[in-house]
């Protein structure tokens, strides 16, 4: 394998390094946080900046929070993609929209470097674990030549089809998921109101139609009032306003969604945008004037 440039060492991007160090994997990393860099420096990486990660690496990854962080670490000047040689691969772990991904994708291709967009499912936990879904959008021979990479930080890599599929599997995960978490946050703050033990209902539904790895990931963590993040409201906001403009783009109506961004942006208006989207039950509670916990 490769030298490795790995850019964004946040919430996913840290654990994700570190499983690659784990493998040998020789990366160079950067981030805004300097802490960050210094513990995966510690762990075993060197510390590069973004000329020399271009200059030095022939494959770069990023997960960063938007896709215009990806094009600005990518081509701004001093930009990762000033240096990159001929050949090199540039993936793109981060959440970002279609149209993005097709940009960094047409740009690259003028210096005769490849692109393929890798967005993620799992959470921290599969981060941490090495169990990501990995949704990839791009060519076959570069997806081949990043699987060894993808089989460390993830259980399952699939190649959807050319670059921008893996960004809009995303954007349809990103809605699964996030109008699971509401439906389920709606219903428990019925059943709590209407006097029944959240934990106990959990138990009694979990094996049968209803249950699902959406609500066993966020009903104990709810129940325990437990909103540190594993996956932020704020990075959640962000996946589901691109689920809306695209899906308005291509004439698509999505009701569901566009109720859930209005749900999604009352919460930050409340101030929870740093908590995890199991804390989207607090919009349902307060509605209600109930907390979904356990029993005294």
């Amino acid at each position: 394998m490769n030298k490795v440039g790995f850019i964004g060492l946040g919430i996913m991007g840290k654990p994700m390094a570190k499983n690659l160090l784990e493998k040998s994997v020789e990366l160079m990393v950067n981030d805004l946080n300097a802490e960050a860099i210094n513990e995966l420096v510690k762990a075993g990486a060197a510390s590069g900046s973004y000329t020399e990660i271009g200059d030095q690496c022939d494959t770069v990854i990023l997960i960063v929070p938007n896709g215009s962080i990806s094009q600005q670490i990518l081509f701004d000047k001093g930009g990762v993609a000033e240096r990159l040689h001929s050949g090199a691969i540039v993936c793109d772990m981060s959440s970002v929209t279609p149209v993005e991904s097709r940009t960094c994708a047409e740009k690259l291709a003028k210096k005769q470097v490849n692109f393929i967009d890798a967005p993620v499912s799992g959470g921290e936990p599969g981060a941490i674990n090495g169990t990501l879904a990995i949704m990839c959008g791009g060519q076959q021979d570069v997806f081949d030549a990043m699987q060894p990479y993808f089989d460390i930080m993830g259980s399952t890599a699939t190649l959807i089809g050319d670059v921008g599929s893996g960004s809009v599997t995303k954007l349809v995960n990103q809605a699964i998921v996030n109008n699971t978490i509401a439906v389920v946050s709606e219903a428990f703050v019925l059943g709590t109101k209407a006097g029944a033990d959240p934990e106990k209902v959990y138990r009694a539904i979990r094996g049968g139609l209803a249950g699902s790895a959406v609500l066993d990931a966020k009903i104990p963590m709810i129940v325990e009032r437990n909103f540190k993040p594993g996956g932020k409201i704020a990075i959640n906001h962000k996946d589901i306003k691109n689920v809306v403009n695209t899906a308005h783009a291509l004439d698509v109506p999505i009701p569901y969604t566009a109720q859930l961004y209005e749900i999604l942006q009352t919460l930050k208006v409340h101030g929870h945008m740093n908590d995890d989207h199991g804390g989207i039950v607090q919009y349902f509670e307060k509605l209600a004037d109930v907390k979904v916990k356990k029993g005294e």
